[in-house]
């Protein structure tokens, strides 16, 4: 069984025990937290429910592992023959989520 889910403008492909990376949630470690809109749920015999654009009903819980940033990314812009140069890094927070089930 999997579901997709929508989160900080991304789509993610969740199953029950995966552990993934979303923008950060404002939710203290530990805690469960609905994960919403679900965009489409299929069950262990391949059929699927797709939403329109989301599923009315559905839900996913997941249990708030850690809270951490990402790696850094550097940013550079130039404008050649204009002596422009901008270097600039920037660390991404995110909460990692397990996914505890899928309704």
């Amino acid at each position: 069984m999997y579901a997709v889910i929508q989160n900080g403008g991304k789509q993610y492909r969740v199953a029950p025990g995966d552990i993934i990376r979303v923008e950060k949630l404002e939710v203290e470690a530990g805690q469960t937290v609905d994960l919403n809109p679900v965009l489409m749920v299929s069950d262990d015999q391949g059929d699927a429910r797709v939403g329109n654009p989301v599923l009315a009903g559905a839900s996913v819980t997941a249990t708030v592992k850690s809270h951490g940033r990402a790696d850094k990314i550097k940013v550079f812009k130039m404008r050649r023959r204009k002596h422009y140069r901008k270097t600039q890094g920037h660390r991404q927070y995110y909460t990692e989520l397990e996914i505890t089930g899928i309704k």
